[in-house]
Formats: C-alpha cells, sequence, structure tokens
C-alpha cells in the first residue's frame, strides 16, 4: 500500500490582498501527476483544504475539480480531514455525494461521524485509516465554569489523547489480528514540532501535551497537519507534510513537501517528494543601498517582496526602494523598518497592512497605544480576548 499524505492547502488565502490561485492551480496540477507516477493507492489531506470558513468561489470550484479528475487515477482511497480554518458545514454539505467517487470527508470527529476506513485493495484488506480531523473543544471535553487556562489546557490534551485511544480500539478490532497497519490522521501541534510564522493557536493557551510518543506506541504512520514545515517529530513514522506553498515570508528559504509513505505488511517507509515552487518569496534585509543592489539582481518579475529596512533616514529610504521596484517592475508587497529605529518615523509612512497581523496582534497593537500601566490588568485583557478569538474560530 503507497500512501501520498498532503496538508494546509489553504485554497482561496489572499495573500498581502494578492490571490494565490495560480500558485494552487499549479500545486494541484502537479498532485495530480505526482499521484499517478508514483501509483499512489491512498490520498491523505491532513486539513485546512480551505483557508477560511467561507471559501471564494474560485477555491471551491478548484476543490471539486481536482477530486473530480481524481476519480480516473490510480488512487481509489481519497481521506479528507477539516483542520481548524475549515468550516464544517462546508466541507459536510457534499459529503455524501463525494462518498460515491469514494471521498472520504471527515469533518468533526463527533459521535455521529464514522472516522474509522477500512482500505482495500483487489478485496483483500490492506490498512485502516483513524481519519481524525481537527477536534474542536465540544467533541473532546465539556466547559466547567471556574476552569483556568491550565484547567482547559489539561482537559483538552486529556480528551483528545481519549479520542485516539478509542479509534484505535475500533481500529484494533476490525484488523482481526491481521498484519495490516493502522493509520492515523491529525491537525494539532505536537510538542516538539517547528513552528513558523503563519500557523496560530487553534486552542485555547496554545498549548497540548502531547508528542510523538503518545501516537507511536499506537499507529504506524500519523499524518498530521496544521504547521507548515515538512517535518517528522520524535519518530520517523509521525510526520507533517507541511503547507504545498510558502503561506508567509518566514517560509520564503523552506522547501515544500509531500510524504510518500509506502507499507509492505506493517514495514513502513517514509519519503519526502519535493513540490516544485511556481512563486518564489524573497525577503531583502539592510540600508536602501543594499536593498537596491539587490533588487536589481532579481529575475524572476513573478517574485513577491518584502523588505526589512535599516537606514539613518527611513522615510527617503522607503521612497526610493519603491521606486525602485516599480522601474524594474518588482513586485514590492511590504517594506518594514527594522525595529532598532525609532517608532517616530514608523509613523511617517505604512509599512505594515492589516493583512500581515493576526488578531491577537492587532488588539494588542492597540493596547500598547493606550500605554496602560497596569501590567496584570493588560495581561487580563489579552487572555480574555486570546480566549474570545479561540471561540470564534471552533465554533
Amino acid at each position: 500500500m503507497k500512501i501520498l499524505h498532503t496538508s494546509d492547502w489553504h485554497l482561496g488565502q489572499s495573500f498581502m490582498g494578492k490571490s494565490r490561485l495560480e500558485e494552487h492551480q499549479a500545486f494541484l496540477a502537479w498532485l495530480l501527476e505526482a499521484v499517478e507516477s508514483e501509483n499512489i493507492d491512498v490520498l491523505i489531506v491532513a486539513g485546512d483544504i480551505f483557508d477560511t470558513g467561507t471559501p471564494p468561489n474560485y477555491a471551491l470550484e478548484l476543490y471539486y475539480n481536482f477530486l473530480t479528475k481524481l476519480k480516473s487515477s490510480s488512487c481509489k482511497n481519497i481521506i479528507i480531514t477539516a483542520g481548524n480554518h475549515d468550516s464544517i458545514a462546508t466541507l459536510k454539505a457534499p459529503q455524501q455525494l463525494l462518498k460515491a467517487l469514494n471521498v472520504h470527508v471527515i469533518t468533526s470527529g463527533d459521535e455521529d461521524e464514522n472516522e474509522i476506513i477500512s482500505i482495500y485493495k483487489d478485496e483483500k484488506l490492506e490498512g485502516i485509516v483513524c481519519a481524525v480531523p481537527f477536534l474542536r473543544d465540544y467533541v473532546v471535553r465539556q466547559s466547567l465554569s471556574g476552569e483556568t487556562i491550565k484547567d482547559k489546557e489539561n482537559a483538552l490534551s486529556l480528551g483528545i489523547k481519549e479520542h485516539y485511544n478509542n479509534v484505535y480500539k475500533e481500529a484494533l478490532e476490525l484488523c482481526k489480528e491481521q498484519n495490516i497497519p493502522i493509520i492515523a490522521t491529525g491537525h494539532l501541534t505536537t510538542v516538539g514540532s517547528k513552528a513558523s510564522e503563519s500557523e496560530r493557536d487553534i486552542y485555547i493557551g496554545g498549548t497540548l501535551d502531547i508528542d510523538s510518543d503518545f501516537f507511536a506506541k499506537n499507529f504506524d504512520y500519523v499524518a498530521l497537519g496544521h504547521l507548515h514545515i515538512n517535518q517528522r517529530v520524535g519518530q520517523e513514522h509521525v510526520c507533517y507534510s507541511g503547507s504545498p506553498i510558502p503561506l508567509s515570508f518566514s517560509e520564503s528559504t523552506t522547501q515544500k513537501k509531500v510524504n510518500i509513505v509506502e507499507f509492505k505488511d506493517k514495514e513502513v517507509k517514509v519519503s519526502e517528494l519535493d513540490i516544485p515552487l511556481y512563486r518564489p518569496l524573497l525577503v531583502l534585509r539592510g540600508d536602501v543601498e543594499s536593498i537596491v543592489y539587490e533588487l536589481e539582481k532579481i529575475e524572476n518579475k513573478e517574485t513577491w517582496i518584502e523588505v526589512h529596512l535599516k537606514d539613518d533616514n527611513p522615510v527617503h529610504a522607503n521612497q526610493l526602494i519603491r521606486e525602485k521596484a516599480t522601474e524594474l517592475e518588482l513586485i514590492l508587497l511590504a517594506v518594514k523598518i527594522d525595529r532598532v529605529e525609532q517608532a517616530l518615523h514608523s509613523s511617517d509612512f505604512e509599512v505594515i497592512s492589516l493583512d500581515e497581523l493576526n488578531p491577537l496582534e492587532v488588539f494588542e497593537r492597540r493596547i500598547e497605544q493606550d500605554c496602560l500601566e497596569d501590567e496584570e490588568f493588560t495581561k487580563k485583557l489579552i487572555t480574555n480576548f486570546k480566549n474570545i478569538v479561540n471561540e470564534v474560530q471552533n465554533s
């Protein structure tokens, strides 16, 4: 049995006002070819198919067209689990229709959904997938009045572990002592994993006490999503595939990949397949002279550029850099002042847009403007705001 593991497509993403449509089209075309060339039996997409709960129509069209084309490929088992960015309603609406194409869509993991998927090849049971999506609070625990943040974190960790233990027990019953692999999916942050700047906390407090050893003791491969960097966490068979395109400038130098997982009975071999880069993201740092020099060296006019400026006269330098980028027909998305520069200069021109900030960062910047002197009160404000944001995102 051969599996291709991918995640975090974020179809429909708007990146600082720019559409990622062309990049996602290129990736999905490549993915179809990879499924065929690698003779894939099972495709697993471990969450965050869409960037928002209300994806634009073109993103939905990309998704459905891709799944339709897969029907004529070698891959006869497609498993899609929801991530924290995905709307349960959006993914669930065509659930039964997609099942006719052998596309299994698991949205919430509540008691009404069957997360256990049996993989057959030539009528022989080849493996079992415990298709666990992003587990929202209401699925894994009940809120109690008077709970502290630490209480909530502990309850979530215990609830998620219990959920995985239960689906594993169900899978064991189906195995009937056959020597076949049990695979799990997940959409969460594990202890010891490496994040980039483009992920956000998906649970209150942001911390789960779940590590690779917990997964490794039961499952023969764990296909994880949420983190955008391809990585193995502690164990060779507990893996994030990462996002197929860079979702922030912090990922500009990261090679994007999918995981190829091959099983012979329960023996597993995991390898990575590099995804071609359609549009480069480039970060330039320095003073005006060094930045202009680097701009003149750029050959690919489709590159998206972010500048981190450190100059004695940032206002004038910003203007020169933008004029040079226009002259060279380059796509300059942002000029940011190095933090060592005085804040006085940053108010003279726009260096950051709301597209670059998450809600918590906007809230924290607003608080900074009020210069609140009571640190404890400030901390409580931020904590309460984080709780509200998490409840809205997980509802």
